[in-house]
């Protein structure tokens, strides 16, 4: 996990708070990059505003408030807000403003952090993050075995994830997948406030995104105290713990692709570790962020394990080091104690975030940026150095 370069704090934080700042649109919120991804989206702003908290900016808290302004009554937080050019995507999702799916919500620790660093964080605002993790607690669909379920691969974050390929008939390409997860925003089913809760279409339920509801809502109740919500939680946390695959060692997901695809080794899978109490799990997480020949990376961990079919260095979500998921593994390290690991996670993607010009990914061996930047969400280097 060695380099040949170091950053020193000072000059990461400034790299950091120079693209947030360039990045800040009036209307309240982070543009991840002006050019390629100018809207609001969901987990782009909370880690946006993890970061801007860090820089000691109050904009993190408006980021979040942002967020969540279009949360529909019954607590959903659509992925994407469009409050520049509301009607801009209205086909797509049948709705103006918003889309109409979600993403990971991320929102609980992002104002458990605020809270932590003695930032005021409204009332109002913990109400609406905790009536988001209900949403997705009480009324999204449970798959068997008791893991929420995903209406959309959007929604895991993970857009090209391998743990998708089975959904991909034909096997996986780009240019195969893109229709399909068009279409598959036609046929999710909606509550009577239009809010996502099932897609018969898409049969999974990702440990990954499961991992993260649980987390958030952990992180909530440090505001909060403990709540039915929290309560809900604890209970998927268990259903989660029974997806863990001791041959491959990683967290299966759950429905259609749970003997298949649903059981690559990605860091997406690897979220699980957030939440998992088991120490022989946490150790097998750790040794694998770090081991060369598994996920680690002088430039940060690579998001798919090395040896895994299709394993791209480069290529959109099959191999590059993503900044959030390097920081969620920082996170779940420090969670359980594994400094070491955790030190060497840190260091990897700080010099990845640096070497790339703060891109939205990159090599996890040299980092070589890939997709737009700079990208907003790779700031977290600042929390990390």
């Amino acid at each position: 996990m060695d380099g040949p370069d170091d950053f020193d704090r000072t000059t990461v934080r400034e790299a950091a708070r120079a693209v947030l700042a360039a990045h800040w649109v009036p209307e309240g919120y982070t543009a991840p990059n002006p050019a390629t991804y100018p809207w609001q989206w969901l987990w782009d702003s909370c880690f946006h505003a993890l970061c801007w908290t860090e820089l000691g900016d109050d904009r993190g808290l408006e980021e979040i408030r942002t967020a969540l302004s279009v949360q529909a009554a019954d607590g959903f937080v659509p992925h994407m807000n469009y409050v520049r050019e509301p009607g801009v995507a209205a086909d797509l999702w049948g709705r103006p403003g918003a889309s109409s799916i979600t993403q990971p919500p991320m929102y609980g620790h992002a104002l458990a952090e605020m809270v932590r660093r003695g930032v005021e964080v409204e009332p109002e605002t913990v109400a609406a993050a905790e009536w988001g993790l209900r949403f997705l607690l009480f009324d999204r669909e449970r798959l068997p075995g008791g893991l929420v379920a995903l209406c959309h691969p959007w929604e895991s974050g993970a857009d090209d994830s391998p743990r998708w390929d089975d959904f991909c008939p034909g096997g996986f390409t780009r240019d195969r997948w893109r229709p399909i997860k068009n279409r598959l925003v036609a046929t999710v089913e909606r509550s009577a406030c239009g809010s996502p809760v099932a897609n018969p279409a898409f049969d999974c339920a990702s440990a990954g995104f499961n991992a993260l509801v649980v987390f958030n809502a952990w992180e909530l109740a440090s505001v909060t105290g403990r709540t039915e919500v929290t309560e809900r939680a604890d209970e998927l946390a268990g259903c989660l713990a029974a997806q863990w695959d001791e041959p491959r060692r990683t967290w299966a997901d759950a429905g259609l692709a749970a003997t298949g695809s649903g059981r690559a080794r990605t860091l997406d899978g690897l979220l699980a570790m957030l939440v998992a109490e088991e120490p022989d799990r946490i150790d097998a997480a750790a040794e694998a962020l770090t081991d060369p020949e598994a996920y680690g990376g002088g430039c940060g961990p690579a998001g798919v394990h090395r040896a895994e079919p299709g394993f791209d260095p480069r290529a959109y979500w099959r191999g590059p080091a993503w900044p959030q998921l390097s920081y969620l593994m920082w996170v779940g390290l420090l969670r359980h104690g594994r400094q070491e690991a955790a030190a060497a996670v840190a260091a990897a993607t700080v010099r990845g975030a640096m070497r790339s010009g703060f891109a939205e990914y990159w090599d996890p061996d040299d980092g070589t940026a890939g997709g737009a930047v700079p990208q907003g969400w790779a700031a977290v280097a600042a929390l990390m150095v």
